[in-house]
């Protein structure tokens, strides 16, 4: 999926690096000098991230902010050379989802971007579409799953072993069951691929392997203690 992104930054460098890097990424970028033509930008576009400098003229970025708010839950990033408590605090006061002090690395913005975005799939989704378990959450409309608030890189075999482990916590399942619904019924490969796959998933899983447990003898099952 393509995220439309609004850039409001003055500095003309500045500016050009933050679009280039969003563009290297898969963003579709929109760009703005000033407050007013961020805001006309943003009234004639689908904005689904606004990045917004504070010290921009003919309309501060905190008054962007506070005009973009009043009509949308966009998610906003402010960027700052202030970094103040104060200021800070204001940012998040007036709507702000993340709040970046220049001088910055692109990789760190980008790596908070990607962050602010997974965590908005997740919760802008209908509800039926989610399965939540502690700190893991799949959207089965996006086809995506995020471990405390990052996204899992799961191949699709992976996913769908997940999400029929997390749709029925505490069922016992057996290698050839998931096999037959995972792979299919004309499968004819190595009937270890279960256990290959399944370490790989507990291997991306970390600190929350152990929800995915070993049924000596029968197979697996999800059981989220």
């Amino acid at each position: 999926m393509s995220y439309n992104v609004l850039v409001v930054e003055d500095d003309m460098k500045m500016n050009e690096i933050l679009v280039d890097y969003l563009e290297t990424d898969g963003y579709q970028v929109y760009s703005a000098r000033d407050g007013i033509e961020a805001l006309s930008l943003f009234d004639h576009e689908t904005i689904q991230l606004v990045i917004l400098d504070i010290m921009i003229p003919k309309l501060d970025g905190w008054s962007v902010c506070r005009r973009i708010r009043q009509k949308s839950d966009v998610l906003i990033i402010i960027l700052s050379a202030r970094s103040e408590e104060d200021d800070k605090l204001l940012g998040y006061e007036l709507g702000a989802d993340e709040y970046i002090t220049k001088p910055f690395s692109p990789r760190v913005l980008l790596a908070a971007i990607s962050a602010l975005l997974k965590r908005s799939i997740i919760h802008s989704a209908p509800a039926e579409s989610i399965i939540r378990h502690k700190e893991i959450a799949i959207n089965k409309e996006a086809y995506s799953a995020v471990l405390s608030g990052k996204e899992l890189s799961l191949t699709v075999k992976e996913y769908e072993l997940l999400l029929k482990f997390m749709e029925n916590p505490g069922k016992v399942y057996r290698r050839d069951v998931l096999i037959n619904a995972i792979w299919g019924y004309d499968y004819l490969g190595d009937g270890r691929v279960v256990d290959t796959n399944i370490k790989t998933l507990r291997k991306k899983l970390g600190d929350c392997s152990h929800y995915i447990q070993t049924v000596i003898g029968i197979g697996y099952k999800f059981e989220g203690k």
